[in-house]
């Protein structure tokens, strides 16, 4: 695998090149190339994950000290969800270095934006573990908050899970919860049940390839209960 490139577009040249290879290995690659030295990068996704949320946290903080937590909670959200890290994983041209199953390959849908965003969150753990701290939070300042003006011109950030959350607050005085209720398939393509709770009552639910995925749809399908008139 040829990573030069990919270390040119995003400016870190890695010490140790196997945990950039790492961070670009889908599970469904080594179900097809077992002996492949290479671990794939649930791991690395694992740990970018908290390392996206905390700086992004740090720097929402910082930059909008009039802001309440409600608010800093749905501008993160719209930063570091799927879509948006889907979004980044094109960018970047992460396409051309993912190691994947030759089924996984072919999808060009919703799967394939949620690999995208798993894999930058991959590759945010890689670099942390890598280069420290400050070169993780000057890849996501660059790649992640460059979209933050976007986000707010457009409002994005009215996604629906945030808008469910506003509106359950205000007429029930509850926060939406969520669970999931059921979870099948294999571990590179699961498929997930997520109900969306008000108090003790589900309200609706959703399916998606990934928690998150599942999670907005639920949102979407309770606020059409309250369109209805008949939150549940």
């Amino acid at each position: 695998m040829d990573i030069k490139n990919l270390e040119e577009k995003i400016g870190v040249e890695f010490k140790k090149k196997e945990l950039l290879k790492e961070a670009l290995t889908h599970r469904s690659y080594l179900n097809e190339n077992p002996n492949f030295k290479t671990s794939h990068n649930e791991r690395l996704e694992y740990l970018g994950d908290a390392v996206l949320e905390l700086i992004t946290t740090e720097f929402l903080y910082e930059a909008y000290p009039s802001y309440q937590e409600g608010q800093l909670t749905t501008l993160r959200a719209a930063l570091v969800n799927y879509q948006m890290l889907g979004k980044i994983g094109k960018e970047i041209n992460l396409d051309k270095y993912l190691l994947l199953s030759r089924g996984e390959s072919k999808d060009t849908g919703k799967a394939r934006e949620v690999i995208l965003a798993n894999t930058v969150e991959a590759l945010i753990g890689s670099i942390y573990l890598d280069q420290g701290y400050e070169v993780a939070k000057k890849f996501i300042k660059e790649f992640v908050f460059s979209h933050l003006e976007e986000i707010l011109s457009q409002k994005l950030y009215r996604d629906p899970k945030s808008t469910l959350q506003e509106i359950a607050q205000n007429k029930l005085k509850l926060t939406p919860t969520y669970k999931v209720l059921s979870e099948a398939g294999p571990d590179h393509n699961k498929k997930f049940v997520i109900g969306v709770y008000l108090g003790e009552n589900i309200s609706a639910e959703g399916k998606g390839t990934s928690k998150q995925e599942a999670e907005i749809n639920a949102a979407e399908s309770a606020l059409k209960n309250f369109k209805e008139g008949e939150p549940r």
